[in-house]
């Protein structure tokens, strides 16, 4: 792949659909211009998975200074707003920031701007928990529901929390969002298209590679504490490689299901970007 053309004094942002190589480009722009690798993965924040979300190794960490990653304990919460306070310092220091990740949310949060929404009571959190999906699609108000994907629990359950604690529709709070922290004016931004074929390939390629680095002692060491309602333990391949641990699964069907998640994900990721990213960089994979 061609290195697009990247300023060295502008932050750097790259999205794109799991597996297409976002991390092995930000290395390779770290290693010819420099600068401190900023995750934007929503999985890769949590400390309990390395190999599973496919994290940087510790000898591409040594390569490059990275940050972001591994940080969060895997019972915490952590949204989208957390991780937009916490790179707020990154972008004034001493080495300029590429973010680079497949959280669509976390880009058009920093790009776009974020609604000061007030935290969930977890009052709120439990009675949303125990809904069924269609109850909670049910009670959204339409201006909400034609901005979200329906059939994503976390998103329309997010809407209904943020309706019930606050009485004011989702939509209402993101029509008064503040002006983003960094607009595409000020930095390099671009996008990972992939062909689906391609992408495919390595996203098989990426759960064998799973298996011989180690992802079963990852999810040995978490088997006391798996909890599949917990954020960190939907991460994709986490609920197949545990069922195969349990018995439930053999290999064969755990990865099939592994693959079948992936690519909806990545279907859902390419969907986004072709919304939201329009105005960004669009970089052709392979």
């Amino acid at each position: 792949m061609k290195l697009p053309d990247t300023d060295p004094d502008l932050p750097v942002l790259i999205a794109g659909p799991t597996a297409s190589g976002k991390s092995a480009l930000a290395l390779e722009i770290a290693a010819r211009q420099g600068g401190v690798i900023v995750n934007a993965d929503a999985s890769q924040v949590y400390d309990c998975w390395r190999v599973i979300t496919a994290r940087p190794s510790p000898e591409e960490e040594a390569r490059a200074p990275h940050a972001l990653y591994g940080h969060v304990a895997y019972d915490a919460e952590y949204s989208a707003g957390h991780w937009l306070r916490e790179v707020l310092p990154l972008l004034d220091g001493p080495e300029r920031p590429i973010i680079v990740g497949g959280t669509g949310l976390y880009f058009t949060a920093l790009t776009e701007g974020m609604a000061d929404i007030p935290p969930t009571p977890a009052a709120v959190r439990a009675e949303a928990d125990a809904l069924p999906l269609e109850v909670l699609r049910a009670e959204l108000d339409p201006r909400t529901a034609s901005r979200i994907d329906l059939q994503n629990r976390a998103r329309v359950q997010r809407a209904w929390e943020v309706l019930k604690a606050t009485g004011r529709p989702l939509a209402s709070w993101q029509d008064d969002t503040p002006a983003p922290v960094l607009p595409l004016s000020r930095c390099t931004a671009m996008v990972l298209n992939s062909d689906k074929a391609w992408l495919e390939a390595r996203i098989r390629q990426r759960f064998g590679l799973m298996l011989d680095q180690g992802a079963m002692a990852e999810i040995e060491a978490m088997q006391g504490r798996y909890d599949p309602a917990l954020p960190s333990c939907k991460a994709i391949g986490v609920p197949e490689l545990t069922a195969y641990a349990r018995g439930e699964l053999t290999l064969a069907e755990a990865e099939e299901r592994a693959a079948i998640s992936t690519r909806q994900f990545a279907k859902r990721q390419r969907s986004w970007f072709r919304a939201r990213m329009k105005d960004w960089l669009q970089v052709a994979l392979p």
